[in-house]
Order: C-alpha cells, then sequence, then structure tokens
C-alpha cells in the first residue's frame, strides 16, 4: 500500500547511505587516533554489507516484478537501485583513500602492513608456523570444475579464488579453485614478530597466500595467485506458515535457508585477471543488476572492528570507566531505593551492572515472587540470563518474552529459549506479526500484606557488551502509574485477546503515532497564542510521513524544532514556509548514539519522554515499543543538560540537509564535545 509523501522528502536509501559516510568521516578524521580511525572502517564495512542484505534486498524484490512496480513510498525502484549504486562506488573511492592513508599513519608509528612478498628472516617461519598451526585445518580448497555449478558461497563471507599455472608460454593449462578466508575462526589481523624497534601486522588473507603452494603441492603449477572474492545475498526470513510446527522449528530452519538467498552483491579484487572474472561471471550467471563491484586487495573490513591493540596508547581512545550512579552504588536492594525514588542510569557513562544487581537481588530476595522481562539481543555470554535461571532455582516465577526475530540474532536467541525452558522458565515468543522492541523489566515483591511492582523501561538492549559502547538508558522506577502499565504490557503479551487501555506510558502499535501527533499539536496550540513553543527530539532513525508533516505543520506555525538523528532523516529541515523552524543534526562519536528521548515545552511545564521506539513505519505500527514519562524532577534536569549538551556539539555534529553534505557544526563558541562533555558532568553529580 502507498503511502503519501510529504511535499518535500528525502529518500529513505540515499538518506542511509548518508548517515554511512558521517561513519566513513570519522574514519577520515585525523584528530581521532590512528586505530580507532581503522575501527570506523570496519563498521562503515559492517553496515554497508547489512544495508546490501536488507535494503537493497527488498529493493531489487521490487524492480524484479514484471510492470512498473513502485516502491511503498511510491518512488521507483530501479532509480533507486542505480543511485544507490553510484553513491557506494563514490564512497569506495574514500574508502581505499582513507584506508591507504591509515597504513601510512601507521608507519609512522613504526607499525607495517606487510603482504606475502615483503615478509623476511623468521617472519617467514612464523607465517608457516602459524598456517600450520592455526589456519590450514580451517580451510576446505574447492577445485572449480568448468563442467559442474560453481561451489557454493555463503552470505557474508570473504573467499579467495585460486589460479594455478606455468609462467612456461608453451603451457597453457589453468587450474581454478576457492576457498573461505576462515575469519571466523582464525583473527584476521596477525601480529607478526618485531624487527628491531619495527611492528609487523600481516592479514590472514596473505599468510593464505604465502602457503598456497603447500595447500596445493599436489599440482605441478610453478605460480599459484589468490585473489578475492566476497558476495552479498538477502537476508530477509520467510517464515513457514505451517501451524503444525513451533515457532522456533520455523525460525530455525528460515535462518538456514537465509544462506541461500539471493545474490545482491558481488565484489571482487579488481587486480583479478580477465579469465578468472569471465567464469565466475558465467558460472554464477551474474547480470548487472547484481551490483558487481570492484574493490582493493581484500574484503570484510568488519573484522578491523576487532583491530589488535599495538603500539603506543594514543593510538586507541583514551579508557573512561563507567561511572557510578550514586543512587544505587553499593547499596544492599535497590528495590529499596527505587521505592523511595525513580533513578535513571545514562550508559556506557555510568555502570551498566545496576540492571543486573536488580536482577540478580530480585532473583534471592525471598519477597520477591515474579520476575517477567522480555528480551531482544543479549550477549553471547549473558548475566542477565544466568540471574533469571538462578531465580526460577530460588523458586521465583519467572516469565522471558524473547523475540526471536531480531535480525541477525535469531540463532543466539533460539539458543537462550531452549536453555531457559530447559531450566523451568516459562518462554513466551510474543504476538504473530508484530515484533517485540520494548526493554521492560518487572518484579513483583511482598511488603506488608500487599504485592508492591517494581519496573525498568529502558531504551537500549539488556546487553552487557553494547551496554559498553552505545549511549543508552533505563528508568528504574515503582511508581504505579508506569507499574500498572508496564504489568498490562506484559498481560498484552501473554494474553493478546484481553483488551487493555493504557493511561500513561506511550506503546505501539497501539497509540505512539497519536500521542506524539497530540503533544506536537500542543506545541502548535501554545505556538498560536503567542506562548513560547518548543519541541526536542533525539531518534536512531526518522521516516514517518504522517509524523514529518505534522512537524512540516509546527514549523508553520512558528514551533521550533530541534531534531537529533543518528541514522535516516527523509525530513528536510530549513526550507521556507515549509520546515524553516526545524534544525537537524547527527552526532557520530564514539559512542553509538542509541537513546530515544523527547522534550516538549509543553507552556514551561516541560515533558520529557524516554524509549524504545524511532520514528519508522516498523516501530509504530508493526512493534511493540514502549516510551515512558519522567515524572521526577531531578531526572528531568539531567535530561534537559543531556540533550542541551548534544544541541551545542560542534565537534562531532553535522548539519543534515536536503543534499546530504555532512558538513560539520560551525564552531562559534569553545569547542563542545557532547559525548565527552556528558561524561564529565555525569562525573559532576557525584559530588553533588
Amino acid at each position: 500500500m502507498s503511502v503519501q509523501l510529504p511535499s518535500k522528502w528525502i529518500n529513505r536509501e540515499i538518506s542511509w547511505l548518508s548517515f554511512n559516510e558521517r561513519v566513513l568521516q570519522e574514519a577520515e578524521d585525523a584528530t581521532n587516533p590512528t586505530i580507532e580511525r581503522l575501527k570506523f572502517l570496519g563498521i562503515f564495512s559492517n553496515n554497508r554489507d547489512e544495508f546490501f542484505r536488507v535494503r537493497v534486498a527488498n529493493i531489487k524484490k521490487v524492480a524484479e516484478i514484471k510492470g512498473k512496480a513502485k516502491l511503498s513510498s511510491g518512488e521507483n525502484p530501479k532509480v533507486i537501485l542505480d543511485n544507490i549504486l553510484k553513491q557506494v562506488l563514490k564512497q569506495q573511492v574514500r574508502f581505499d583513500k582513507a584506508y591507504k592513508n591509515l597504513i601510512n599513519e601507521l608507519k609512522k608509528e613504526n607499525i607495517f602492513f606487510v603482504n606475502e612478498f615483503q615478509i623476511a628472516g623468521e617472519q617467514q617461519q612464523f607465517a608457516k608456523d602459524y598456517f600450520s598451526d592455526k589456519v590450514r585445518t580451517n580451510l576446505v580448497p574447492i577445485l572449480i570444475d568448468k563442467k559442474k555449478p560453481f561451489p557454493f558461497m555463503k552470505d557474508a563471507s570473504t573467499y579467495m579464488c585460486i589460479k594455478m599455472y606455468n609462467k612456461d608460454k608453451k603451457s597453457t593449462k589453468v587450474e581454478y579453485a576457492l576457498l573461505e578466508i576462515p575469519s571466523d575462526r582464525v583473527n584476521r589481523i596477525v601480529i607478526l614478530p618485531s624487527i628491531e624497534k619495527k611492528k609487523y601486522l600481516m592479514m590472514l588473507d596473505d599468510i593464505i597466500r604465502y602457503n598456497l603452494p603447500s595447500v596445493f603441492s599436489i599440482f605441478n603449477y610453478d605460480t599459484i595467485e589468490g585473489y578475492n572474492i566476497k558476495l552479498t545475498r538477502d537476508a530477509g526470513l520467510e517464515i513457514d506458515e505451517d501451524l503444525s510446527k513451533s515457532i522456533v522449528d520455523k525460525l530455525t530452519q528460515s535462518v538456514k535457508d537465509r544462506r541461500v538467498g539471493e545474490l545482491v552483491r558481488f565484489v571482487y579484487d579488481g587486480d583479478m585477471p580477465e579469465d578468472m572474472k569471465a567464469l565466475i561471471v558465467k558460472k554464477m550467471k551474474l547480470q548487472k543488476s547484481d551490483n558487481l563491484i570492484p574493490g582493493g586487495r581484500y574484503h570484510n573490513f568488519k573484522d578491523f572492528i576487532a583491530f589488535p591493540e599495538i603500539g603506543s596508547s594514543k593510538l586507541l581512545n583514551p579508557s573512561l570507566p563507567a561511572l557510578p550512579q550514586k543512587d544505587l552504588e553499593g547499596v544492599s536492594s535497590i528495590m529499596d531505593v527505587i521505592k523511595k525514588k525513580d533513578v535513571v542510569c545514562f550508559y556506557p557513562f555510568q555502570k551498566f551492572d545496576y540492571v543486573i544487581d536488580f536482577l540478580r537481588q530480585a532473583a534471592i530476595d525471598p519477597n520477591v515472587t515474579t520476575i517477567k522481562i522480555n528480551i531482544y539481543r543479549v550477549a553471547s555470554n549473558s548475566r542477565i540470563i544466568n540471574a533469571l535461571i538462578n531465580a526460577v532455582k530460588n523458586g521465583k516465577d519467572v516469565t522471558v518474552l524473547i523475540e526471536l526475530r531480531a535480525r541477525f540474532d535469531e540463532r543466539n536467541n533460539i539458543k537462550w529459549s531452549k536453555i531457559l525452558e530447559d531450566e523451568g522458565v516459562k518462554v513466551h515468543f510474543g504476538l504473530p506479526g508484530l515484533k517485540i522492541h520494548s526493554k521492560l523489566i518487572m518484579v513483583k515483591r511482598l511488603e506488608g500484606r500487599s504485592e508492591k511492582t517494581y519496573v525498568h523501561v529502558g531504551t537500549g538492549n539488556f546487553h552487557e557488551k553494547t551496554a559498553k559502547i552505545y549511549s543508552d538508558a533505563s528508568l528504574l522506577t515503582s511508581d504505579k502509574r508506569i507499574a500498572n502499565d508496564i504489568e498490562k504490557v506484559f498481560e498484552l503479551i501473554e494474553r493478546p485477546y484481553i483488551n487493555k487501555r493504557f493511561t500513561n506510558i506511550i506503546i505501539s502499535p497501539y497509540n505512539t503515532r497519536s500521542r506524539f501527533s497530540t503533544l506536537i499539536e500542543g506545541e502548535i496550540k501554545n505556538a498560536k497564542k503567542g506562548l513560547k513553543a518548543k519541541i526536542i527530539i533525539k531518534l536512531n532513525n526518522f521516516n514517518d510521513p504522517e509524523l514529518i508533516n505534522k512537524l512540516y505543520e509546527a514549523s508553520c506555525e512558528g514551533v521550533e524544532v530541534k531534531l537529533i538523528i543518528r541514522g535516516i532523516c527523509t525530513l528536510v529541515p530549513g526550507v521556507k514556509d515549509l520546515s524553516e523552524n526545524i534544525e537537524v543534526i547527527s552526532i557520530i562519536d564514539r559512542y553509538l548514539e542509541h537513546i530515544r528521548m523527547f522534550n516538549f515545552h509543553n507552556a514551561g511545564d516541560d515533558l520529557f519522554f524516554i524509549g524504545s521506539a524511532d520514528w519508522l513505519g516498523r516501530n509504530l505500527d508493526k512493534r511493540v515499543e514502549v516510551t515512558t514519562p519522567i515524572y521526577d524532577k531531578d531526572i528531568k534536569a539531567q535530561m534537559r543538560e543531556f540533550l542541551g549538551l548534544q544541541l551545542k556539539d560542534n565537534v562531532k555534529a553535522r548539519i543534515i540537509d536536503e543534499k546530504g553534505r555532512n558538513k560539520y557544526v560551525v564552531k562559534k563558541t569553545k569547542k563542545v564535545r557532547s559525548q565527552m562533555a556528558q561524561y564529565d558532568y555525569f562525573k559532576s553529580l557525584l559530588d553533588n
């Protein structure tokens, strides 16, 4: 079904590519430490892979439909695909340049990347021993038979296509082979023995190339060359509608089927010989529409996210240890604290451990009867899960609502669902057609003759690892206005046939769109009365046409609108008679901006909210998302400071505009790098 686009609109995919360009800018930014810049190249690469696997795959499906198929937005899919490819190729040129510059920066620090032709002395023996000890058993070379189909290639893996021949011109025989580079089992970047004061790194790919003669020793060729190739497949999941199968069985099969999804991109070494390229194109029946993209010697730069710590400490960001939250630090019972007052933790500036402690304490508290939690993503070695299992062993009634369809975390969630069920936890899988994306915990505790409810409402996942690098927030409260509504959310998911009314929280898919429209309308009414009217919205992504139009209406009535959007933003700011009162910035820095936060001036009686929902159609209409009001005045003050520092950022903030230029905010005053200023702010709270 088509949607009515606003009169001014930036295409979603082009906006996303503009966001990823901001990530690339961080790799190009000479003020960032060198290794951190290399990690940003890895993030850029990983982002782009997922973009092709999900967004490009979906558009490609529409484009392949016969006739004049359109996207739901009404846009021509073939035009969008052409624009995407142009942007991707431009960014690839910048990526390659940034990579070369960073390799040169490492050289200035006496750190050198070497390939199979450049290693010498003991490094050669090291490469042979490392290959023998760590790599060889993980390689499965497959000969390419011109009469048989091309060997199957997995999505998101890097392969090396091998060409074997004799340089003697009298011999024309050539053999080809294929092997997967096992970077999921062996470090992609290998530290070699130092020589004098110089340190050396070598790509796993080149260690394999160096040892190719031993891999193919049974063949009598004097020249063996390896060229990297990589393909990207459609990552969409087709869920079997067979009612006799459990959701776990259906999703398990669907995840297996993903590995053979339709091809959406093929990347190859630009120096690959033409005969090899022609063979691959022919055997794999590749078309121009499959996005054949020439690349460099190496692919899958996502492995650079785990770049080894080597050389001086100045090559890395300085350590910023998570700070204590003074209301929760060292207390014997978090519930006793939040019985008296609401508490918010801001990550990664403050410790995530308090959420784990909240569950651990509930697990052993003799007065706690019930624990409920909904899980979207958790760590592979999760202390959250351990606390829940411990609670069951202590006789608590534990229910986990686990979302199996968290993209690319399906296997992990299936694994945890089985472990939890084996331990006696009640496991539910949510609602048909609705992903559960809220971040909720509910604990019930007997206190005297009554039962009190304590809840957690967050903006990020219960994931210890990402809590160290994602900017998120958690509200811990026993306020009945919020706790009663959160209890209804759990009841809704477990018993969807019972109608529920939510008085205070904002919940998708029921009232998120309408409640925020009403809040915007309130500011419009105040502006018409001549009162100050202002809205500050912080999101990951924003492309909902209805809410964009509502903000355009607010702008036209004189409401001051400030948006802080990390990723997609299809709203066009600064257009006369449409959005001249709307400003949009995006902040990309060492922490991933993930928190969703809202502030409505409300004629001086400010309203603040935090939640899990972005303003995308899926989050508003096809997911269970919870946004909670903030009632505590001290927390409101912290949120006001938090947003104020972001709006003052003139180091890592970029201006979002229709042309996607990603210009940095002009430094009219002293430098303000919001994430560092926020850390200092939360540190200052410890002294108050």
